[in-house]
């Protein structure tokens, strides 16, 4: 019988711990009451010789989870609360864990799985994708910068996939999400309950095995040549200007999808990415991304682009300044000095 709380249910069965993620109306949005949770049921499964492989899931039929709750974000961010950041804490030490964790860590990483979500799965050690996958970052979109290790991951992709995934905050599917090294195997959806039937009764890698297939090519490998040498331009203008000029008509449609974006959040984001890229381990990311976060929490562009694509749904954001030439240098080197209530101090 589950147990657990009633937004994360928790059960073992034979030599599985499973733990579901268990708000479907919400596509199972993080909250900071849900991080905690996963953190002990890890922390009890670690030491549970009954216990071997770990399995985490999403409740509902729309996906693993779309990411931390940003409404709470939202009006803690409106209310210059502290709630946002003690969240983060948090969250960030757990994605770090997750990374580290002594036992398979098997994601069924099914539907959506964005934001947070990538950062409960994609840190795992077995890392599942369906037909049905659509992962991604999109934070730009709200104002804010790629977290939860987000920048460890998309910074050590292929070329410059992950600066093109970063700054647009494009999905992917199963073949993209593996290319992208987001993804490890990819089994159809309709495998999902028998692939947890073998984790109670088999290794992770046995029972994951016994389900694979090869998935559809993707979109990303075919357009490598335009991503590599666009988005290695060394500001986000001219990255724009060059996907412009390409005359290759998805690179047109990635610089008009840009210029939507938040123009801080946009330069936030290219500048925590190549720092991220010269870090070593994912803890110095993390500890990095957090000072970024709490400095985002600060910015006018979070509290609108939440309003815009969740509060309100206009999909109008009103971005402040309005334009890239507007943000400065000087503007962005808040977003790495030490936020008010101390670096998360992961990497010593």
């Amino acid at each position: 019988m589950p147990t657990g709380t009633p937004d994360v249910l928790l059960r073992t069965e034979g030599r599985a711990g499973f733990i579901t993620l268990n708000r479907p109306r919400a596509i199972n949005a993080l909250t900071h009451t849900m991080v905690l949770a996963v953190d002990r049921a890890l922390t009890a499964w670690e030491h549970d010789p009954a216990v071997t492989t770990v399995v985490i899931e999403g409740a509902g039929e729309r996906g693993l989870c779309a990411g931390g709750d940003i409404r709470a974000i939202h009006d803690d961010a409106r209310a210059g609360g502290t709630a946002s950041e003690a969240f983060w804490r948090d969250e960030y030490r757990l994605n770090a864990r997750i990374a580290r964790y002594p036992k398979p860590y098997v994601a069924f990483m099914d539907g959506i799985v964005m934001g947070g979500g990538v950062g409960v799965s994609a840190h795992g050690s077995v890392r599942v994708v369906t037909e049905r996958s659509r992962v991604a970052m999109p934070e730009t979109g709200i104002g804010f910068v790629p977290d939860v290790g987000g920048t460890y991951l998309l910074g050590r992709a292929p070329g410059e996939l992950g600066t093109h995934l970063a700054l647009t905050g494009g999905h992917v599917g199963a073949a993209d999400a593996l290319l992208a090294g987001l993804a490890d195997h990819v089994v159809p959806s309709t495998e999902l309950p028998a692939l947890a039937r073998d984790l109670t009764r088999l290794p992770a890698d046995e029972a994951v095995s016994r389900h694979t297939v090869t998935p559809p090519p993707g979109v990303l490998a075919e357009q490598r040549e335009w991503i590599d040498a666009c988005y290695r331009a060394e500001t986000v203008e001219a990255i724009v200007e060059r996907l412009f000029d390409t005359g290759v008509p998805a690179a047109k449609e990635a610089a008009t999808t840009l210029l939507a974006k938040s123009p801080t959040a946009l330069k936030a984001t290219l500048a925590t990415l190549r720092r991220s890229r010269a870090l070593t381990t994912l803890e110095e990311v993390l500890d990095l991304e957090f000072r970024v976060s709490c400095a985002a929490l600060t910015t006018p562009d979070l509290v609108e682009g939440i309003r815009a694509q969740v509060v309100d749904k206009d999909r109008d954001p009103h971005w402040t300044p309005p334009t890239l030439p507007e943000v400065t240098d000087a503007d962005l080197v808040r977003f790495f000095a030490p936020p008010p209530g101390g670096d998360l101090g992961l990497h010593p």
